[in-house]
Parts: structure tokens; sequence; C-alpha cells
């Protein structure tokens, strides 16, 4: 079942009297459960592609589905609503909140969608266990490891069960020992939870880790692979 479409979608760039295509005519189809990666060099379309799906940026031409919603029909405030219930987002700047703590940083969604407290505990609990930090709930940030604070920013994405979750780049501030160990836990959510995990990457280790790899090349497919 089709989690994302995408349908004939170019998205075009101006600076100044110049004119740069960042997607040209991109359709395709990603699925509920699958573990693919956008691939490709640095200006290639990835993280344009990723913030098209996410409804952080708006397409010139086509149209993008997600969960059956066309992303184009939507007003801003219905686009930010769709955003905290259906999609999870993990940036490569781990983007925790400094003065909250690993706990507070996870339940922050959860508060947005106004979730009674008594559940917003267990599933915060839960979901600090399971990327192996219930040790950690009380410290901030600043008190973590990069790779610590990266699999809060996980869990915080992952909490409210999105329909999605879309990943920018997030091993890219890491060492490849913890990056692997954070692949291994989002490939395990993916497996035991079936969350359906979107990457937009240039780390052959997540391409490597991913089932199925989308290359982009100036804007446009140029491989589109199923392992």
């Amino acid at each position: 079942m089709a989690i994302v479409t995408v349908n004939n979608v170019s998205r075009i760039y101006h600076q100044g009297k110049t004119e740069f295509k960042a997607l040209d005519d991109v359709s395709l189809t990603i699925n509920k459960g699958e573990f693919t990666a956008l691939a490709g060099p640095s200006g290639s379309g990835k993280t344009t592609l990723l913030n098209l799906i996410g409804g952080i940026d708006t397409a010139d031409k086509g149209t993008i589905l997600l969960d059956g919603q066309d992303l184009s029909s939507l007003k801003k405030g219905e686009l930010a609503d769709l955003r905290l219930q259906d999609i999870g987002f993990v940036f490569q700047s781990f983007n925790l909140i400094p003065v909250l703590t690993a706990a507070e940083n996870v339940e922050y969604i959860l508060r947005l969608q106004k979730i009674p407290s008594s559940i917003r505990r267990q599933k915060v609990k839960a979901i600090l266990a399971d990327v192996g930090l219930a040790d950690k709930a009380d410290q901030r940030p600043s008190e973590l490891s990069g790779g610590q604070q990266q699999r809060i920013a996980v869990a915080r994405a992952v909490v409210a069960s999105p329909a999605i979750v879309l990943a920018d780049e997030p091993t890219a501030n890491l060492d490849s020992v913890t990056g692997q160990k954070l692949l291994d836990l989002m490939q395990q959510m993916n497996t035991d939870k079936q969350v359906t995990f979107v990457f937009a990457t240039h780390d052959k280790m997540v391409m490597d880790y991913a089932r199925r790899v989308i290359t982009l090349k100036d804007g446009r497919i140029a491989d589109d692979i199923r392992k």
C-alpha cells in the first residue's frame, strides 16, 4: 500500500535571473513499511525531494500524495497539522531543544498533540527503553554524546507512531561505529514496528542498509534498485 506517491514533480529555484531546476519531472511510489534511501551527490535533488514529501517545501509542478492526501490541496495550518500527526523528522544536526531533558524532548511532540500526561509518560518511557537510553531520561542534550542525541531524535520522531519517518543525512555527524548502531536501531524499528523510513543520504553505509536505493542525478531519477 502506497504511503507516498510523487507524480511528475518539479521544483525550480531562482537566483536573480538564473533558474535552477532542483527536481525535474520526478515520479515514484513508496509503500508502507519500506526502508528507502534517496541517494546522490550534493545538488542531485534528494533533500529537496525529502522536503517536498514532508510538506516543508512546495512543488512548482506535479502532485505529492502522503497517506492519500494531496499536499498541494492543504492550507498552511493543515500542512502543519499533517506534519505533526503523520510525519517524524530526523535531521543531521539533531535539532533537540537544549533546555529540555531527553525525556522532555521526546515528549514534546506528544504535548503538541495534546496527548494526556499519563499516556505521554508511558510512551516516552517505552521508547527511551527501545533506543537504549532509559537511564539518560533526565539529562539535557549537552550532557549526551552525538550518538545519544541522535537516538533521542529518532525516539522523538517515532514516539507518536507517525505514518512515515523522513531522515536527512542522519549519520552525517556521527562516527562510523555510532552511525552503524543508529542504523541498526532504525532497521529494527522498521522490522518490528513496520515504521516506514525514507533517508536522504550520500553515506554508503546508509545505502547498504536500505532495502531500496533511489539515485537522483541533476534532479531526475537515475536509478531505482530494490534489494
